[in-house]
């Protein structure tokens, strides 16, 4: 069921918002230049790999040693606004067609993570990622890692019909308001360098 809602959903999707995908599909050429998108490796399904698609929010301006530079310096303004509005995920849809991703579910994260988590955290992968999920509506990059991670296993053991709909409605809210962008003092958030340990005592 929540497979054919999906399929339902992007379709419907794409095909209203055809328009403006391609007048920002333009705008992104036009201040952030090519290429329009940013497509990236993430893990799916029990970890299985797909390829990631969204709109590229930052420039690829490098230093003199031709490495890129920190993320900070290379969201533009413009960048800035399409992770505000969650503008950037809209290609994510496309994802969501061809079975990569669902709308609702743990957000897909870097490939180099798989080997971080713990036994608790990897459960993630039990369901497909999603364009929104639990722990995207109750803080967003303003959560830990931790936290995050759990709240995403979270909804993995009380995944429902009813939390999806919850949770697509938080999104619309969320996003209304801009709510948990970035991390405290982050242009994003921070890199994932595994659990934290509890101190000892």
């Amino acid at each position: 069921m929540k497979r054919l809602v999906d399929i339902v959903l992007s379709s419907v999707g794409l095909v209203l918002l055809g328009l403006p995908l391609l007048l920002l599909a333009g705008l992104v050429h036009r201040k952030l230049g090519s290429p329009v998108f940013f497509c990236q490796s993430r893990p799916g399904l029990n970890g299985r790999p797909f390829r990631m698609i969204k709109f590229r929010t930052m420039t690829d301006a490098r230093g003199r040693d031709g490495c890129l530079l920190p993320d900070a310096d290379r969201l533009t303004g413009f960048g800035r606004l399409l992770r505000a509005s969650s503008l950037d995920e809209l290609p994510e849809l496309w994802n969501v067609l061809r079975g990569d991703m669902s709308l609702v579910g743990p957000r897909p994260l870097l490939v180099e993570y798989l080997p971080l988590y713990s036994h608790l955290q990897a459960r993630r992968h039990e369901v497909r990622p999603g364009i929104t999920g639990w722990a995207q509506v109750n803080g967003r990059n303003g959560l830990s890692w931790d936290r995050k991670l759990e709240l995403d296993v979270w909804y993995v053991d009380n995944r429902s019909p009813w939390l999806d709909l919850r949770i697509l409605w938080l999104t619309f809210r969320k996003v209304l308001a801009r709510d948990g962008i970035s991390a405290p003092g982050e242009a994003t958030m921070p890199p994932f360098t595994g659990p934290q340990m509890e101190p000892e005592r």
